[in-house]
């Protein structure tokens, strides 16, 4: 069974998949010139996300989607297992949000300009400046109900457990006063583990938990510093008990 999943992946699923990935991207380009960046810079995402999965044959959970606010911006915060956090996040959480994400992803070929023409946020740790310019385009984006999702970790997991959460995102919620949102990814290190060379997709479930809005009564960096622990704790306890634990990230 697992070689003709693999051989399904190779030779019908694959070509599928770079054929959607082209069409998604340009249409985002072209949508978010023409003037609808809010709209063509999430929609055409969040269905090549929702094909990704279901190409694959993944089954996909979604819990908690009740406990927000439509017309509430938030920072999403998720643990980081995979690749197919990506697609879990982007096809299932079903809020209009933003990326956080690394400003070297720009340079992939067509999928790094849909990022920067859908309006995702380019992280540049290269000076203080540039740091003050990227909460100054988050500041922009995160309007009307457009909320910002982020992997705090800053790098994918080599064991499936949660490294440290990095400040950033914390403090920018604290400074915006918007809720943060913790959110716990299951089952993407399973389907498709960090490793070198070529790897398959492993069938297994999905499951997305959106957890209920941590509102912050206090600003300052004791405030920021209590949610991060709160948001890491409330992440942690929803994770299978194998990869429940830290375990250092050497890419952090």
């Amino acid at each position: 069974m697992k070689f003709l999943y693999r051989l399904y992946q190779l030779f019908i699923a694959l070509p599928l998949v770079l054929c959607a990935t082209a069409l998604t991207a340009l249409s985002t380009i072209i949508g978010c010139y023409l003037g609808k960046a809010r709209t063509w810079g999430y929609y055409p995402a969040m269905l090549w996300s929702r094909f990704m999965c279901w190409i694959m044959l993944l089954p996909v959970k979604v819990e908690g989607r009740e406990l927000l606010d439509k017309r509430q911006s938030y920072v999403f915060v998720a643990n980081h297992q995979g690749p197919y956090d990506i697609f879990l996040v982007y096809g299932y959480l079903g809020r209009s949000f933003r990326w956080m994400m690394k400003k070297s992803l720009q340079n992939l070929p067509l999928i790094g300009k849909a990022c920067e023409s859908a309006g995702h946020i380019m992280v540049d740790k290269s000076g203080p400046k540039a740091i003050h310019k990227t909460y100054e385009q988050a500041r922009k984006v995160l309007q009307n109900g457009v909320s910002l999702t982020v992997f705090p970790e800053g790098a994918r997991s080599f064991t499936g457990h949660m490294g440290k959460f990095r400040r950033g995102a914390f403090q920018l919620a604290d400074e915006l006063r918007l809720p943060v949102v913790p959110v716990t990814i299951d089952g993407s290190f399973d389907v498709l583990p960090r490793q070198k060379g070529v790897n398959f997709v492993t069938w297994h479930r999905l499951r997305l938990v959106i957890h209920a809005p941590i509102v912050s009564e206090e600003q300052g960096p004791e405030a920021v510093q209590k949610t991060l622990e709160q948001s890491y704790n409330i992440i942690m306890q929803d994770l299978p008990a194998r990869y429940q634990g830290f375990v250092e990230n050497p890419d952090q």
